[in-house]
């Protein structure tokens, strides 16, 4: 396993678990949960030290978050072999000469002598 798939899994592991703190915590008033009436009735912690904790383990989990992306970009570049192509490096590329046979003909439209350009 690479370690850009180690990155990628506790990439994933992180969101769910932002996610998952996130939708915990308890609305601080003047969002939707106001407006469709809910206003003071919805109270599930009421602890302030709970409030404390979810902010900071919010704040927490962004910052690594954020963190293994930019490990994750920094793995994935030093992975990757040279981004140039072979035909810019010029190994891909045969120095032949395209023999006259090889060319395409130029397409001449067939006039009949009797045609005439004034005889129209």
């Amino acid at each position: 396993m690479s370690t850009f798939s180690i990155f990628l899994i506790l990439i994933i592991i992180v969101s769910f678990l932002l996610v998952l703190v996130i939708m915990v915590q308890n609305p601080k008033g003047g969002g939707l949960s106001s407006s469709f009436g809910g206003g003071g009735s919805q109270i599930v912690g009421g602890v302030k030290k709970t409030g404390d904790f979810l902010d900071k383990s919010t704040w927490t989990l962004a910052t690594i978050l954020v963190v293994l992306i930019l490990l994750s970009n920094i793995t994935l570049i030093s992975n990757t072999t040279s981004a140039d192509s072979k035909l810019l490096e010029g190994s891909g590329i045969e120095n032949r000469q395209v023999p006259a046979a090889e060319l395409p003909q130029p397409a001449v439209p067939a006039t009949n002598a009797g045609d005439s350009l004034d005889g129209q």
